[in-house]
């Protein structure tokens, strides 16, 4: 990211057009630095923006899809590339603070899970910021690992126990090498 002030500055300017030239009623600030860093270490964030007013709750509607798109916009206004996203980030009411804090409860109980089975565990698909901010939620679970699967809008994080080997398609695979060594 360039010079902070630069940015902030920058994220101040779409803002204002958003709430002069949009129309929306909100009221925002803009925290750059150490000041902007997350407490749950989820995002790796330098510019943190929270918003408030009358139209706070249209950015928080559809499970924050309007916070979300407008972060994303601010992320591209600052050349962001899509590995810094989270350098900026966009809060409304409190939302997305709250949504972290149940990604964290979350992979405490995928944990528990894991830890009592000793099977894999799957989380419900989710965005690709918070698959993200979830793996790293579960960087620390002593014994475990974490991957992505499906596609699209159906991505999910799977949480493995640290040597887990798919039972399944190992017999298949012994299976298959069974079938040519007796040719």
């Amino acid at each position: 990211m360039q010079d902070l002030k630069t940015a902030a500055q920058q994220t101040q300017d779409f803002l204002k057009m958003l709430t002069t030239t949009g129309g929306m009623k909100l009221r925002f600030r803009i925290t750059a630095g150490a000041g902007a860093a997350d407490p749950d270490g989820l995002e790796d964030r330098l510019i943190y923006v929270e918003l408030s007013g009358p139209d706070a709750d249209l950015l928080t509607a559809r499970d924050g899809e309007v916070l979300r798109a407008l972060e994303h916009v601010c992320a591209k206004i600052l050349r962001l590339e899509p590995d810094e996203h989270d350098r900026i980030s966009f809060d409304a009411n409190g939302f997305k603070a709250a949504r972290n804090r149940v990604l964290l409860d979350t992979a405490k109980e995928g944990i528990e899970a894991v830890k009592t089975s000793g099977r894999p565990y799957s989380f419900d698909p989710m965005s690709s910021r918070e698959r993200r901010m979830l793996h790293l939620a579960l960087k620390g679970a002593e014994g475990m690992r974490t991957e992505s699967s499906g596609e699209g809008p159906s991505r999910f994080v799977v949480l493995y126990p640290e040597n887990w080997r798919n039972r399944e398609s190992d017999e298949r695979a012994n299976k298959i090498r069974e079938r040519f060594r007796r040719r």
